[in-house]
């Protein structure tokens, strides 16, 4: 008999035999689905009333100036509470903003609503929307976290960013062809049932106490959860290259401008164009389910960032629907892989305790910088016209990966378990 010891082969669908997860997925995939929606036709319709690129920019600033403002507070009631509950208020919240948003872009509500009124309106509504995601990110982080074994977690969070990527290829795609041929009020329809079908979702969960118990002061507790970030060499390291690569390189917010202006393809085409970039992305998550990048994360998480930042550059100097479609898949594809890395790291390095708190540092980094880069982008565009803002995004982008690179080259040769050992 031979006694050659069987090394058993990695279940890629691991975290799916869990029932909760599948809820919590079903959860994020149609919550995503109809924020993706969303973000796309505000975009387009906001365009479309103003002609200006830098009301795409303030739509990214309305949103990540609450989130950003209310992160550490929100990381703090994430950790100090029952999870589905909180998970239940923070999608009703949403709902209500796309509800409102619903009724003023009504044909019947322009008899009673001025057009110069609308875009302010929208402004406000997602302003509440960037204040329900201020509790949202350290709620799901924090709750995954709970219903996943520890030795699951690069599979988990494999298959939660392939849902959610799953979701921003079918979202914008739905979101540009409903508003392209049925208008936005139906669009905004479509929005709610999908909001309502993630709200569902929630019931399916079991309710989870907090792991947190706070005995001081909110402020102490809240320096705790900034202290720990910045004493983790790794976790700021990944949080800072975010921050900054997608700062610069946020060259997505100007797909209307590309879509109506150079490539002239419509709302039709810009759904597409959303797409293409979230295919990359979640064909590579499915592919990394066999096929991890974790053998050398933070080696691999600064080739992942180049690539997208080279992607950027090329997009911005394409003059080819086609070939523009190319390069925005290859951009998702690299930026999926740099999302498993980030995340993998950010689950493997919190102590359960301070998932909230640690989340919510995250959201601050990485959460509002596409918002906040959507706002540079148009202010560029505005500045620099929208070619050279693109380029410009995407050339800081791999200048901030180059920079990185020269400040860790010592992690780059270490592999997934040392890490998590050393907790570097």
């Amino acid at each position: 008999m031979d006694n050659t010891e069987i090394i058993e082969k990695p279940d890629p669908y691991a975290a799916l035999r869990y029932r909760e997860f599948r809820s919590y997925l079903g959860m994020r995939f149609f919550f995503t689905f109809a924020y993706q929606m969303q973000a796309v036709i505000i975009g387009f319709h906001i365009y479309h009333l103003t002609k200006d690129p830098l009301a795409l920019g303030l739509v990214g600033l309305c949103e990540a100036i609450p989130a950003i403002g209310i992160a550490l507070y929100g990381g703090y009631v994430a950790d100090k509470s029952e999870k589905r509950g909180l998970l239940l208020k923070i999608f009703f919240g949403v709902f209500l903003c796309s509800l409102v948003m619903l009724i003023a872009t009504t044909k019947q509500m322009h008899a009673y609503v001025p057009t110069s009124y609308i875009v302010p309106i929208m402004y406000l509504m997602v302003f509440g929307i960037g204040i329900a995601r201020g509790f949202f990110s350290p709620a799901t982080f924090s709750l995954m976290a709970q219903i996943i074994p520890k030795k699951l977690y690069p599979n988990s969070s494999t298959w939660n960013s392939s849902s959610w990527q799953l979701a921003s290829i079918l979202g914008p795609a739905a979101g540009g062809l409903i508003y392209g041929f049925y208008g936005i009020t139906v669009t905004y329809s479509v929005i709610i049932i999908f909001i309502s079908i993630s709200l569902i979702c929630i019931f399916f969960l079991k309710p989870h106490p907090p792991t947190y118990i706070p005995k001081e002061s909110i402020v102490k507790s809240l320096t705790e959860g900034v202290h720990f970030v910045f004493k983790n060499k790794m976790m700021l390291g990944a949080m800072s290259l975010d921050l900054f690569s997608v700062f610069f390189g946020g060259a997505v917010a100007l797909l209307p401008v590309f879509a109506n202006d150079i490539l002239k393809v419509g709302s039709e085409g810009l759904g597409f164009m959303r797409a293409a970039a979230s295919g990359g992305a979640v064909i590579t998550m499915l592919a990394m389910t066999r096929f991890s990048p974790m053998n050398k994360p933070w080696r691999n998480l600064l080739i992942a960032v180049t690539g997208f930042g080279t992607s950027i550059i090329c997009y911005g100097l394409s003059k080819n629907f086609y070939l523009t479609l190319a390069l925005l898949f290859a951009e998702g594809a690299f930026d999926s892989i740099s999302v498993i890395i980030r995340s993998t790291i950010m689950q493997l390095l919190t102590p359960d305790d301070m998932r909230g708190r640690v989340s919510a540092v995250n959201s601050m980094f990485i959460g509002s910088s596409n918002e906040i880069g959507a706002f540079e982008s148009g202010l560029t565009a505005k500045l620099m016209r929208t070619v050279p803002a693109v380029v410009f995004g995407g050339s800081m982008t791999i200048l901030v990966a180059g920079v990185t690179y020269l400040k860790t080259k010592n992690l780059t040769k270490l592999t997934l378990q040392e890490i998590n050992e050393q907790n570097v």
